[in-house]
């Protein structure tokens, strides 16, 4: 039997988007249909742009939004999430349950 190693790509994208602070807002934004960085930026306390663009650029790297730009006057940039994204996404639901869980077993067992 092989040694079962752990994933190397996916568990380095799932410890850096939860490392960034804003990832997750960023997904809560973009499922309440909010998709252009001045928006996001206007909705949430304590986004600076510079910080958003970061945040959005890691995500577009790793595969999970798509950037679209459009020919317009002044420029138009929307953030959609990609098929690879709504799987990423899912995937940090469950871990959000699995923790819930831990949170309610550990205040039983107190």
């Amino acid at each position: 039997m092989l040694r079962k190693l752990p994933p190397q790509r996916s568990a380095r994208m799932v410890e850096t988007i939860y490392g960034c602070k804003w990832s997750l807002t960023v997904y809560q934004l973009l499922k309440n249909g909010v998709n252009r960085p001045g928006e996001m930026v206007r909705n949430v306390e304590g986004l600076s742009t510079k910080v958003l663009n970061a945040c959005l650029r890691r995500n577009v790297e790793f595969g999970i939004l798509e950037r679209v730009s459009f020919n317009e006057s002044p420029p138009r940039v929307e953030y959609t999430v990609t098929d690879f994204g709504v799987k990423f996404i899912d995937v940090l639901d469950e871990l959000e349950k699995l923790q819930l869980e831990i949170d309610e077993d550990m205040l039983i067992s107190e």
